[in-house]
């Protein structure tokens, strides 16, 4: 039975992948800190339904408390070590920057340091698309340059990239960074907008539409990002081995980068559509220009993942959506 280190189990990818991992019939070892960013009511109710598996415990701390997390780190003795613990959001970066360089580079470099000393076969850490700043070259590449962030959440990211290709190099850590695409589904967090449209148009409320809405995203639904990291589990880099097409492995380290996205380009607005339809009311649209820090697109190239994995996630988001407001309707403390 293998033993897996997840950091950021109260979380809404953490919550998922660490559901999809005990069904699976591995020991999960959750780290979470239960920050008050969004409502702690929220990452109570995913902890205690993960928490239902006797295959499942639980440390609350934070990752930059280095004590708690190495005893943590050393009772369980993990064999794969997967890091989705962090502040997200890029428009809170604007506003409380250093919580991001507490949690993002502070506790990443903990957690390197943990699987430093104690080991693990394969460390996985969670990164972001907005490492590609402003590219405009689409779709996103691994092998793309990405040194432009445009917000000090994308820098953070970067910076745990880096460093976790510097552990990986100095003591030979089997380690895959993956590189999200503006993930949605159930168990989504408040400050997401799908969550915060969702709420606003219930309840008659206006909702910001930025950019007047001609923002394009490459959606992706949570099944398939957590699906495609339990496969990534299996396929830890190999220092030297044979590159792959547009590989990214490192020809220093058993390193690699790896995008997780939809490959599908979707305009805000017909979002907002899906989801006006999904809940059968429209909504009230405040149209705003672009925000700092924002970019006008994304799109992953998921070659790579498919490569590696045999799997490319493919859920169509008007799908996602009808999910995503098929699981809030049914949360008690949410109107219809």
């Amino acid at each position: 039975m293998r033993r897996v280190f997840i950091t950021g189990t109260a979380g809404f990818i953490g919550f998922h992948l660490s559901q999809l991992l005990l069904e699976e019939g591995f020991l999960v070892q959750g780290y979470d800190a239960l920050t008050d960013y969004y409502d702690v009511g929220l990452k109570k109710a995913r902890h205690a339904i993960l928490a239902r598996s006797n295959a499942f415990q639980a440390e609350i701390a934070l990752l930059e408390d280095m004590e708690r997390l190495r005893s943590a780190y050393r009772a369980f003795q993990p064999d794969i070590v997967v890091h989705l613990a962090g502040q997200a959001g890029v428009r809170y970066s604007l506003e409380n920057p250093r919580s991001y360089i507490d949690a993002n580079i502070v506790g990443t470099f903990n957690l390197l340091e943990c699987v430093r000393e104690s080991g693990a076969q394969h460390l996985l850490l969670a990164s972001t698309s907005s490492v590609y700043g402003g590219n405009t070259d689409m779709p996103f590449r691994e092998t793309q340059r990405a040194d432009a962030p445009l917000t000090i959440y994308a820098a953070t990211k970067k910076a745990g990239e880096a460093m976790a290709h510097s552990y990986a190099s100095l003591w030979n850590i089997p380690t895959t960074a993956f590189r999200f695409f503006t993930v949605y589904g159930p168990w989504g967090r408040p400050d997401m907008a799908l969550f915060k449209f969702t709420e606003a148009i219930i309840a008659g409320r206006t909702i910001d539409v930025y950019n007047h809405g001609e923002l394009y995203r490459d959606f992706t639904y949570v099944t398939d990002l957590v699906k495609a990291i339990r496969l990534l589990i299996d396929v830890p880099p190999v220092k030297g081995q044979p590159h792959l097409t547009e590989d990214s492995l490192s020809p220093a380290a058993p390193f690699r980068v790896v995008n997780i996205g939809n490959s599908s380009m979707v305009r805000l607005l017909d979002m907002v559509e899906a989801l006006e339809e999904a809940l059968g009311r429209k909504a009230i649209r405040n149209y705003l220009p672009m925000q700092p820090g924002d970019v006008p697109a994304t799109l992953a190239d998921t070659a790579l993942l498919h490569t590696l994995t045999g799997f490319r996630p493919d859920t169509d988001y008007r799908e996602g959506v009808r999910l995503f407001v098929e699981w809030y309707r049914s949360q008690p403390s949410q109107g219809n």
